[in-house]
């Protein structure tokens, strides 16, 4: 089974969350040929290159029982569905302004009985709510994406850091997370995952302070 890649790294999952996240592989493969938000090269690798890739963030902050996490730029549900189900007991909401990735990430939802997971089709800037913590993947440069982030974000802890942003990027990133005028602690993927993909691969995480 393709998901025992994630029992690797996360060996005490429940029952329930293997079974969600072996559902995944059938779900997507499903939506994906109906609305593509996935290469089809990239499905032959759907669980390194996205739920695993997903997953770093949850290596590097552990959210508590009743956070509520948003990602913003969501596409097709990563990192939030892969993360729903490693947190169970965390509010996550996915938001994409593209209405077919989140008829895609309902679907998913539904078929792999997330309950935890909302998914609204609106821009960033329309959120009238608050969150804890804010996670994303490769939307935009950090410059641009702080703005939507910040307004959503509360100061607090609601995890093992304080509130704030956890986003996954690739590449040279001191030239860009400079740009913000904000601390940023960089996490290399590489030290997570034993794979060749994420060689390149980051969290980057800054607090709501």
């Amino acid at each position: 089974m393709k998901s025992e890649l994630i029992t690797r790294y996360f060996p005490n999952l429940s029952d329930e969350q293997r079974r969600q996240y072996e559902a995944l592989e059938a779900l997507y493969n499903d939506w994906n040929s109906r609305i593509n938000v996935i290469s089809r090269k990239d499905m032959e690798h759907l669980y390194t290159r996205h739920i695993l890739h997903s997953l770093a963030i949850a290596k590097v902050c552990q959210f508590d029982k009743g956070a509520r996490v948003v990602d913003i730029g969501c596409g097709g549900g990563f990192p939030s569905v892969p993360l729903a189900i490693m947190f169970p007991d965390v509010e996550f909401v996915a938001v994409d302004s593209i209405a077919k990735k989140i008829r895609v990430v309902e679907g998913v939802k539904e078929g792999a009985a997330i309950n935890n997971l909302r998914a609204i089709n609106c821009r960033a800037e329309e959120l009238d709510f608050k969150a804890d913590y804010v996670v994303s993947r490769a939307v935009t440069e950090m410059s641009h994406f702080m703005p939507w982030a910040w307004h959503v974000l509360r100061r607090g802890e609601a995890g093992t850091l304080p509130n704030g942003i956890l986003y996954l990027k690739g590449g040279e990133l001191a030239e860009e997370l400079a740009a913000t005028r904000r601390k940023w602690n960089v996490y290399d993927i590489a030290t997570m995952f034993d794979d060749p993909f994420f060689e390149t691969k980051r969290v980057v995480y800054t607090s709501k302070d």
